[in-house]
C-alpha cells in the first residue's frame, strides 16, 4: 500500500532547505526508495514549508529512513529549522489520478466500445488530434471522429492500455491492440488477416477534458502483416 510522509517545517532558511533536498537527491541516487517528493511553501506564512514524500509502502519508507545519507541530511534539516519538524505518516486509502482516468475512459469508450460520441464528452470543443497516419497531422474533433470510425470499423481492434504515466496536465499512454482486417481502408480491400501492433499516445488535458493528443503507431508493421508490403 502506498505510504506518504508529510514533514512540516518552520524556517527562515528556505533556500538552505532547498539545497539540502538537492543534496539528499544526489546522495541517495541508486539507493533511495522514495518515488515522489514535493516541497511547498504556505502562501500566508512564508516560514511554513511542507515536504511530501511518497513511497511504495511503509516498509520501503523505513528502508529509506535507515540510509546513512538520509539520517545525515535529516540532522542538517533540523538545524536549518526554527523549531523541530513535525511528521505525519499516512497510509494512502484512495489515490485518484483524475487525468489518467479520463484517458483510460477514452480508450474504453471510444476505441473498445466504438462509442464515437464519447469524444464530445471526453474532449474539449476545440480538441486537436495530431497523427502522421491521418489525412492531416492537425485534425479537429469531428474529422478525428470520422477517421477513428473508418479505422476501427476496418480492423475491429481491441486496445489494451499497458501503462499510463501522468505529469502535470499531460498523460502518456503505452498501448497494444489486436484485430482483424474486415473492411476496406484507404484503398486496401479486406484481407481477413489478423493483426497485432503497438501504439504510444500523449494527451494534454484542460479542466478534466482532453484538449490535444499526439499519436505514434507501428503502421509499417501492420501493412506487413496484411501482406501489402514485402521487406
Amino acid at each position: 500500500m502506498t505510504f506518504v510522509q508529510v514533514i512540516d517545517c518552520r524556517t527562515s532558511k528556505v533556500d538552505e532547505l532547498n539545497k539540502l533536498m538537492d543534496n539528499w537527491v544526489e546522495a541517495t541516487r541508486g539507493k533511495r526508495t522514495a518515488t515522489h517528493s514535493m516541497v511547498g511553501r504556505d502562501r500566508s506564512d512564508p516560514t511554513h514549508v511542507v515536504e511530501i514524500v511518497e513511497f511504495p509502502s511503509y516498509e520501503e519508507a523505513m528502508r529509506n529512513s535507515h540510509l546513512p545519507e538520509t539520517d545525515r541530511i535529516f540532522q542538517e534539516l533540523v538545524a536549518a529549522c526554527d523549531e523541530a519538524p513535525r511528521f505525519t505518516d499516512l497510509e494512502v486509502l484512495r489515490d485518484e489520478q483524475l487525468n489518467k482516468a479520463v484517458v483510460r475512459r477514452f480508450f474504453e469508450k471510444v476505441a473498445n466500445e466504438r462509442d464515437l460520441d464519447a469524444v464530445d464528452d471526453l474532449c474539449t470543443a476545440d480538441y486537436r488530434h495530431h497523427d502522421p497516419s491521418m489525412s492531416s497531422y492537425d485534425l479537429g474533433a469531428e474529422q478525428a471522429k470520422q477517421e477513428y470510425r473508418e479505422f476501427l470499423e476496418a480492423f475491429e481492434q481491441t486496445f489494451t492500455v499497458e501503462s499510463l504515466t501522468a505529469e502535470g496536465d499531460t498523460v502518456c499512454a503505452r498501448l497494444t491492440y489486436e484485430g482483424r482486417h474486415v473492411g476496406a481502408y484507404r484503398g486496401m480491400q479486406p484481407t481477413e488477416r489478423e493483426i497485432s501492433s503497438t501504439c504510444q499516445a500523449t494527451f494534454r488535458l484542460e479542466g478534466g477534458r482532453i484538449a490535444e493528443s499526439w499519436w505514434n503507431s507501428d503502421d509499417l508493421g501492420v501493412i506487413k502483416q496484411l501482406g501489402v508490403y514485402a521487406s
